[in-house]
Formats: C-alpha cells, structure tokens, sequence
C-alpha cells in the first residue's frame, strides 16, 4: 500500500511540475537562443540512447584497423564539407548556425560525446536524432555506411586536431556567394593585377 501512496505522489509531482514548467515557457515564449533546461538536456539524452538499439551499441568500427593517413584525409574533408557547417571544423559547434539550434550543438570534444560507442555514433549520424537539428545522414538502403563509420574516426580525433589540419579544412568548407566572388576577385587580382573592388563598388 505504500509503494502505491508513493508512486502515486510522485507521478502527482510529475504532472504538476510539468505543468508548471509549460506554465512558464508559455509565459516567456520560445526561443531557440535559450539555453535547455536540466531536464530537458536529462529526457533528451534519454530518449537518444532508448532510440539506439542495444545491438547497435556494441558494433565495432570496422575501420578501427584501417585508420590510414589517407582514411583520416578522407574523413576530414567529409567533414568540413559536410558537417563543419553546424559542428566547426574543430568539433566546438561554435559556428553561427550550430549556436543558434535548440539544442545548440554540442563541443563533440567532450565527454558526452567522446564517452559514447563507435556504434552509438555511428548510429546517430546514420538516423539522426529527432527534435534537434541533427538530420539523418547516408543511403538508408545501404547496410554497411563506410562514410560514417570513418566519420567515427574523425570524431575520436577532434580533441587531437592539429593547426595544419584546420588550415586545410577552411579551404574545404562551403562558401556563401559574397565569399565566392571575395575570392574571385583576388584570384583576378593574383592573376591580373585587377585590384579587388570594395563592397561599395561591388554594388554599383
């Protein structure tokens, strides 16, 4: 009888702090420049880790033996290309879009993402995690992803990223079109001696 008055209670608690907490996000809004709360950041760890099969967290990287200069050049171009955008070139997420996500995106240099498996890795790359902006990625058709399981590789080497390396990442990373004709203007200039025209001119 009492572990029914006790759970009881406590489901009582829940409801009512729930409501509470929607009480006051309805009061203040949405915002994705916000913060998560505690338990907010607590359920959704939670459900990411329900959402990975168990099977799939005790996958080993099949590339583990494989990790070649080549292998990790591949990697990291895919990187920058692909997942620098949101993430950074470093892993920080300190990028104008991956601060402005809710979630925001995590420093994937840290412990709760390098103390997570090779298969949970490779398993949130390959679908995602729901309610945050981290999208699905690779041939759902394909079985074996060799793309995202050198993407694991990569991610285990953030915290070790050296200053050459970033430096040849920034070459690869997508560039908007004020970039691109930034650049065409001094490879115009390199090669011809035109002068780069200031944005002022550029608009004239």
């Amino acid at each position: 009888m009492k572990f029914w008055k006790a759970l009881l209670l406590a489901v009582m608690a829940i409801v009512v702090g729930m409501a509470a907490y929607a009480a006051n996000m309805a009061h203040h809004g949405f915002s994705t420049r916000t913060q998560p709360s505690r338990l907010e950041v607590v359920l959704a760890r939670t459900m990411r880790k329900m959402a990975i099969p168990t099977k799939m967290k005790e996958e080993n990287n099949p590339w583990a033996a494989e990790k070649t200069a080549e292998v990790m050049e591949t990697a990291r171009a895919h990187w920058a290309e692909h997942c620098a955008t949101c993430h950074a070139n470093d892993g920080s997420g300190n990028t104008e879009i991956g601060q402005n996500l809710y979630p925001k995106a995590p420093d994937m240099r840290l412990p709760a993402t390098q103390n997570l498996t090779d298969g949970e890795l490779y398993y949130i790359i390959r679908n995602g995690i729901r309610l945050t902006g981290m999208p699905a990625w690779g041939d759902p058709d394909t079985l074996q992803d060799d793309d995202s399981w050198q993407l694991v590789l990569f991610i285990r080497h953030l915290s070790r990223i050296t200053p050459e390396e970033l430096r040849e990442m920034e070459r690869l990373n997508p560039k908007t079109e004020a970039q691109r004709a930034a650049d065409a203007e001094t490879e115009r200039f390199l090669n011809e001696g035109i002068a780069p025209q200031s944005q002022e001119q550029m608009h004239h």
